[in-house]
């Protein structure tokens, strides 16, 4: 039985209409919407003229329908049947071919029908579709189930849970069961309490159990609400020491694994979970055709803008532009019309994230207060070194600044000394650090690493590659008020060559802040490439050589500016500048302009990666791991923690402890 859209679509069903699909008090985040001064009956006559006579208009077409909402859309098909007896899917399966006619197909089917159709076909015939089977029952709402269920029923007179039972098995077809029921909890209080029972039930599930309790997990996955499971992964993550999504992996397997992995992805962010089927969908040799339209039809008229997005900063790519490179045709231009937009025309900061540190100023702060708890700590016999670290790891920077004032007024002593003689090894550089303005302690973490014998180029070059102009200059006026001499006197006769030019063009903290320039970025990203080819030709001309060329752009030109030359250069090159620095270059040259590109492209990246080398094997490396947590913790530590946990699959709290 063919689906169709016509009057006889039962009342239950629930159809998008344009910006009214936001939820109340929520920003509309489709990229289609309502069509203005729209009329069903001009545009029925417009698709009827566009497939009348020989050939068809498929820009028309395309033009048309892209534009309408799902809404309007079912009205034209209404209208098309009222006006010429026809019905308008079955004439634009017959006019349109291939992948385009499946497109516009998929676009004139009310949501719930669509999805029907795409599980009819995925269960259908030999074999089963699983992958779409996942992602639509992981990523729709209770409503959209309900309506699906509906649809399915009415589209092909049969009942979808007999279908998916008769097709699945095992704890996977369990699972799915638990999905169509469209019971997920919806309540946005959260207990506390039960979260961390969840979270000790799911962790003696699995890690904690000979075997694998799966109905445990099937009953928490399934049924709580979304606000109450990101609670249990938190949770989770802290009693366990790992994210749920490894003792996913380690305890369950093959489809039951992906579907109970997709839920938590889409628990965690749908459309984190949609951009990365997206990206894959479309990577590498062949494209998935089947996926593509699917999720760009699916989600058009509810998350595309936040699908976009994730997809930019996840994969420093458009996702316009990806499908502008793996698509073709009439096909091409609908898919980018459904997309909405281009976000490499835009500018970066647009996509960035927001920066969160861990340490926030205390509420009810007093500094006299707190002079006279930690007084107490270090008087008499030992010292309450529990006390210390509450009272200042708790405070933000400003505050333990008044602390230090309140201190000298009330007991006529030097904090800082009074602590230094106090406290001892690596937490006494922990501690005097804190107590350091920002500026400061970068000063006395620069000064150090030049003195004496020996340079510490790693410090030198995690500190100048990643600090902002203002970062700079407090640093530079911090220098010299405690040195009396200025930072780049001393970096200029503590080391040499381009390595030296680096630093020293760091330190003058004159990089651009304004946006991205496309028409300049296209020629650095053309200085960049034609400098690399020259890499490979012996040449003793030093003013063309690859560092200074390199120079001259990484060292002045802004962060979002920087970005769109990096994805430039991959477009011309097919190469990343990071892969390409590390081939052709070496030592500390290469180092810095590594650390450049990394803060460039994903600042708490190249943090987490810095604190997960400092202490992987045997050893730490307390020096590192001290001045980044120091440094870090009011301005990016969180985001810093979120990138550790995605990068090394373990969360920073607990390599730490």
């Amino acid at each position: 039985m063919e689906l169709s859209v016509s009057s006889s679509v039962p009342p239950p069903l629930r159809f998008p209409a344009g910006e009214a699909m936001a939820p109340k008090g929520k920003v509309y985040r489709g990229s289609v919407k309502d069509f203005p001064d729209f009329n069903a009956s001009q545009d029925a006559d417009a698709l009827y003229n566009a497939m009348k006579g020989f050939g068809s208009d498929k820009d028309a077409i395309l033009d048309l329908i892209t534009s309408r909402s799902n809404k309007q859309r079912v009205e034209i098909c209404q209208a098309y049947k009222s006006q010429y007896g026809k019905d308008l899917i079955a004439d634009l399966k017959y006019e349109l071919t291939g992948k385009f006619e499946r497109l516009i197909v998929s676009l004139m089917r009310p949501p719930p029908y669509s999805d029907a159709k795409e599980i009819k076909d995925a269960i259908a015939g030999i074999g089963t579709d699983e992958k779409c089977l996942i992602e639509i029952l992981a990523s729709r709402t209770n409503q959209e189930i309900h309506d699906l269920v509906a649809a399915y029923k009415d589209a092909y007179e049969r009942d979808l849970e007999a279908d998916i039972v008769g097709d699945t098995s095992g704890h996977f077809k369990k699972m799915l069961v638990v999905l169509l029921q469209g019971a997920r909890e919806e309540d946005d209080v959260v207990s506390e309490d039960l979260v961390e029972q969840d979270a000790k039930d799911l962790l003696e599930a699995g890690e904690l159990k000979w075997g694998t309790d799966e109905a445990q997990f099937i009953y928490i996955l399934g049924r709580r609400s979304k606000q109450h499971l990101r609670m249990v992964f938190d949770e989770y993550l802290k009693i366990s020491g790992k994210p749920i999504e490894r003792s996913i992996r380690g305890e369950l397997s093959g489809d039951f694994e992906k579907l109970m992995l997709a839920v938590v992805k889409c628990v965690r962010s749908t459309a984190e979970y949609f951009a990365e089927r997206l990206y894959k969908a479309m990577k590498g040799l062949g494209t998935r055709d089947n996926t593509l339209i699917r999720i760009m039809v699916s989600r058009s008229e509810i998350d595309m803008l936040d699908i976009r997005e994730v997809f930019r900063t996840k994969y420093e790519k458009s996702l316009h532009n990806m499908i502008k490179e793996d698509t073709s045709g009439e096909y091409k231009k609908a898919l980018l019309k459904l997309c909405g937009g281009d976000d490499e025309g835009e500018s970066t900061h647009s996509v960035s994230p927001q920066l969160r540190g861990t340490v926030q100023p205390a509420g009810s702060f007093n500094d006299d207060g707190d002079a006279q708890v930690l007084r107490k700590a270090m008087k008499g016999l030992g010292t309450d070194e529990g006390a210390i670290i509450e009272v200042l790891t708790q405070r933000s920077n400003a505050q333990r600044q008044q602390i230090l004032k309140a201190y000298k007024a009330h007991y006529g002593r030097d904090l800082l000394a009074d602590l230094k003689s106090e406290l001892s090894g690596s937490l006494a550089k922990l501690i005097l650090g804190l107590m350091l303005t920002p500026a400061q302690y970068d000063a006395k973490q620069l000064r150090k690493a030049v003195e004496g014998a020996g340079t510490d180029e790693s410090t030198l070059i995690e500190i100048m590659a990643t600090r902002n102009n203002q970062e700079i200059a407090a640093i530079n006026e911090a220098y010299q008020q405690a040195y009396h001499k200025s930072l780049e006197d001393d970096l200029s006769s503590d080391t040499s060559g381009h390595f030296k030019r680096i630093l020293v063009s760091l330190a003058l903290g004159n990089r651009d802040e304004g946006p991205e320039n496309l028409t300049q970025a296209h020629e650095d990203a053309k200085v960049v490439a034609e400098t690399l080819k020259l890499a490979d030709v012996a040449s003793n001309d030093s003013s063309e050589s690859l560092e200074t060329r390199f120079l001259s752009i990484l060292c002045t030109r802004s962060y979002p500016h920087l970005r769109r030359v990096f994805q430039e250069f991959i477009k011309m090159t097919n190469h990343d500048v990071e892969h390409a620095i590390r081939k052709q270059m070496s030592g500390d040259v290469r180092d810095a302009f590594v650390a450049i590109v990394r803060s460039v492209k994903n600042k708490p990246a190249f943090f987490a990666d810095k604190l997960y080398k400092s202490m992987k094997g045997a050893g730490t490396d307390e020096k590192t791991l001290t001045r980044i947590m120091i440094s870090r913790s009011e301005i990016d530590l969180l985001n810093i923690r979120g990138e550790f946990i995605d990068l090394f699959d373990k969360s920073l709290y607990h390599m730490i402890e």
